[in-house]
């Protein structure tokens, strides 16, 4: 018998993972898929802005992968996806992810992340009907606990306190997960990360939109004083975490994941500028001079530091990249794949940008 606590991942079954077109669903799918050969994976991304075909360019042809267009705020939709593949495991990813976007337009958030995470589960629950051989997996962020001050760190029983239309969804799914499992005994689990990076980021997030800059000679834009602290894991790092919690972790669990690195944004910037100067030959001192301190922006948390012991110690994970040789990777990645950049940005990022910064006055 199975132990009734998490799924066996033994038997040949379907891993359904939401938002795999996307920055973390991408890399997890191009890792998984191919470790998994006799697993069957199901992709389920909507493709918008964020949502890249070419993202999973490595594994497009792999036999073991299924693509599914479907927009999970259509509950109709999502029954007849879940009832047609019938996981046994699902990696719920999609979400909308950027704080800014969150300011200038709420309700997106508000529809995709806390109305879609309930279509999801509703449809697992009568699937499933009482089968604790299956899991739910909620991937969230560890910015639903707000901010920190100078010491002490998140851990799984830090209180919520949401400071962005963003956090407040994310925290409002993550509320929902855990009363599915309380309520109606639904096998669920829920990471909060801290900050990822890594290959596959949609340009508009601090880190592409840094190399971009940095190698077109545009400014490089630093938040306030650029002493916002963030703690930094590496996309795939975060990718072996999210399986070990679906099919090791216990039920009904929650598990902090970070990368160890506590960076303040300035920090982080002169670290990856030397990887760019290191990559190109450019100058460090001309990529500095392009920093540019600009209007910080509303409800921005000061300090995020992220408590991994829970996870090291039941599981066995840990972060496996240092920061600079995540940063040297991820930087390399980008230099040796300006077609993805162009296709990205063909889904409307260079105008969603100009707007931001004309609209926030930071142009």
């Amino acid at each position: 018998m199975n132990d009734p606590r998490h799924p066996t991942d033994t038997a040949p079954h379907t891993v359904l993972v939401t938002g795999g077109n996307g920055f973390i669903g991408s890399n997890l799918l191009v890792q998984w898929v191919t470790r998994r050969p006799d697993l069957t994976f199901v992709n389920v991304d909507c493709l918008t802005y964020a949502g890249l075909p070419e993202s999973l360019a490595p594994v497009a042809d792999a036999p073991n992968l299924r693509q599914e267009r479907v927009d999970i705020r259509d509950a109709a939709a999502v029954q007849t996806l879940i009832e047609t593949h019938r996981p046994k495991i699902v990696l719920h990813l999609a979400a909308e992810s950027h704080v800014d976007r969150s300011i200038l337009g709420p309700r997106q958030f508000l529809e995709t992340n806390v109305g879609g995470t309930f279509n999801l589960l509703d449809a697992c629950r009568n699937l499933w009907a009482g089968d604790t051989d299956c899991r739910f997996h909620h991937v969230s962020t560890d910015e639903v606990f707000g901010s920190l001050g100078p010491s002490g760190q998140f851990s799984e029983t830090t209180p919520y306190d949401p400071r962005s239309p963003y956090s407040a969804s994310k925290a409002a799914s993550d509320h929902f997960v855990r009363a599915y499992h309380e309520t109606f005994g639904l096998p669920v689990s829920i990471t909060n990360c801290s900050n990822n990076y890594g290959p596959r980021q949609n340009p508009e997030k601090l880190i592409p939109l840094m190399i971009q800059n940095a190698l077109a000679g545009k400014p490089l834009p630093v938040y306030g004083d650029g002493g916002n602290v963030r703690d930094w894991l590496f996309v795939t790092d975060h990718a072996d975490a999210i399986w070990e919690v679906a099919y090791r972790g216990a039920a009904g669990q929650t598990y902090c994941v970070g990368g160890e690195t506590e960076r303040t944004n300035l920090e982080l910037l002169n670290s990856l500028l030397q990887c760019v100067a290191e990559g190109t030959g450019k100058s460090l001192a001309t990529l500095q001079s392009q920093i540019q301190f600009v209007k910080d922006r509303p409800g921005h948390d000061r300090r995020y530091a992220i408590d991994c012991s829970k996870i090291k110690a039941d599981l066995g994970w840990q972060p496996s990249h240092q920061l600079e040789d995540g940063l040297r990777e991820t930087v390399d990645w980008y230099l040796a794949n300006p077609a993805w950049i162009e296709a990205a940005r063909a889904r409307g990022h260079d105008e969603w940008v100009k707007r931001q910064y004309v609209e926030a006055g930071r142009a």
